[in-house]
């Protein structure tokens, strides 16, 4: 049984319905915070694990955690050791520290075995930034659990800004093996939350950006500030690790990389080097985003969920979706027509006596300008008995019968009486549907049909 844990609201951030937050135990013993959201009653379409960028919570996502729940799925989401409420591994809760990628993984693994009863089948793995590298770190070391992932402006390659690249690893890497892992990168604390709009690199989304420091704002513990060396040496290693094609080439279900076509923190270069190393990766780059495609502006934020319905329409489809073939079998029934079978019975039927009270009588003569073609069939009796039987009750449905019966005669006169009740091929071709009306006993007309036999 999972200890209850806390969910931090405010009055623009309110939690889903049905969110149940519990500690689960990391590696290590490590207290981590998660929580796992239902969506409403009826059979759910499968489970999205949720994973976060650095410095981001269970909080933040409460908007696309609704999303996902509309969609018919259970959400687990997590805050990864060392940030939210999560285990920090140093004694400052603002430095955003990891001592290598290992913990995560072990992390990761732990929370979906605590929670595996509860998340049906299939799961498709979100991740944005740090937690889409991390996602595909646990997916590439042998987790096999998940149908599908789909990675948000994923931590593939760092930008290190005025420092070349080469520069900045070099420079974590000695200050890791010198002891000063847990320092912040250039001595700057930075900030649990920065509220200057102006100056973000994060979204273009002034709505969204100001109920993220709200939720911060409301609970400092969920505030983080600059990454340590030690976590800048884990962005290197683990970054270099999926580099490596033989890597991707094992993750072989659909991956589907979503990218900030303006991100400023991570490489986008490396996302589409990725793409193409996974054997079923696919990269697609929203123009104007900021890093934190989840948090723009609807336009762009609709990009990713519109791949996010494809991937999952193709790995979790809705049960209703299920029997998408029956139409294309439903056409069969009507094609069999059903017509056919009460023709039978309209040449039985017993009312012939009533034809006579009818002056459809005198339309025959019209009907018996037509039979030149059909005297070459011997059927075309029988049709000529049957299409007396009813006046013209329904010209359309009758087509497909009379054409098979009596081919030849001319279904284009008979289209005619559909404009006017009065004349004969109307009659003729309403054949099938005698049982319907009694005024089909319209025999006497018979004996006129001979006549092109001459």
């Amino acid at each position: 049984m999972l200890e209850a844990a806390p969910l931090i609201e405010t009055p623009d951030a309110k939690a889903p319905p049905g969110g149940e937050a519990s500690w689960v135990r990391g590696a290590g013993g490590a207290r981590l915070r998660a929580a796992i959201f239902l969506p409403p009653p009826g059979r759910a379409r499968g489970s999205i694990i949720l994973s976060g960028g650095r410095t981001e919570t269970i909080e933040k996502y409460y908007e696309t955690i609704g999303d996902f729940l509309a969609r018919g799925f259970v959400v687990l989401v997590h805050d990864w050791r060392g940030q939210g409420l999560s285990h920090h591994d140093l004694t400052d809760p603002l430095k955003g520290h990891a001592s290598g990628f290992k913990p995560f993984l072990d992390d990761f693994r732990l929370l979906l075995n605590a929670y595996a009863d509860r998340l049906p089948k299939p799961w498709v793995a979100v991740g944005h930034s740090m937690g889409g590298c991390l996602t595909l770190l646990v997916m590439a070391s042998g987790e096999t659990r998940f149908a599908g992932a789909i990675l948000g402006s994923p931590m593939l390659g760092v930008l290190t800004g005025k420092f070349p690249k080469p520069v900045a690893r070099a420079l974590a890497t000695l200050n890791v093996l010198v002891g000063r892992a847990g320092g912040y990168t250039l001595g700057d604390p930075g900030k649990p939350f920065d509220a200057d709009f102006s100056v973000t690199r994060l979204t273009h989304d002034p709505d969204r950006f100001a109920r993220n420091c709200g939720i911060v704002a409301a609970e400092r513990k969920l505030g983080l500030g600059a990454p340590t060396w030690g976590w800048l040496d884990f962005a290197f290693r683990a970054t270099a690790y999926l580099a490596r094609p033989e890597r991707l080439n094992a993750i072989t279900v659909p991956v589907v990389i979503v990218s900030a076509a303006e991100d400023k923190l991570v490489d986008n270069a490396a996302q589409q080097a990725a793409a193409r190393h996974l054997p079923q990766g696919k990269f697609i780059s929203v123009p104007g985003a900021f890093h934190e495609i989840l948090m723009e502006t609807d336009p762009m934020r609709n990009i990713f969920l519109r791949a996010f319905d494809a991937l999952t329409g193709r790995v979790a489809p809705k049960p209703a979706e299920a029997p998408k073939p029956a139409p294309a079998t439903a056409p069969a029934p009507i094609a069999a027509a059903p017509a056919p079978t009460p023709t039978p019975a309209a040449a039985k039927a017993p009312a012939p006596a009533k034809a006579a009270a009818k002056p459809a009588a005198v339309k025959k003569p019209a009907a018996a300008k037509k039979p030149a073609a059909a005297a070459k069939k011997p059927a075309a009796k029988k049709a000529a008995v049957k299409a007396a039987a009813k006046p013209a009750a329904k010209p359309a449905a009758a087509k497909a019968p009379v054409v098979k019966k009596a081919a030849a005669r001319k279904p284009a006169a008979a289209k005619k009486p559909a404009a006017k009740p009065a004349a004969k091929p109307a009659a003729a071709k309403a054949a099938p549907k005698a049982a319907a009306k009694p005024a089909a006993a319209k025999k006497p007309a018979a004996p006129k049909k001979p006549a092109p036999k001459k």
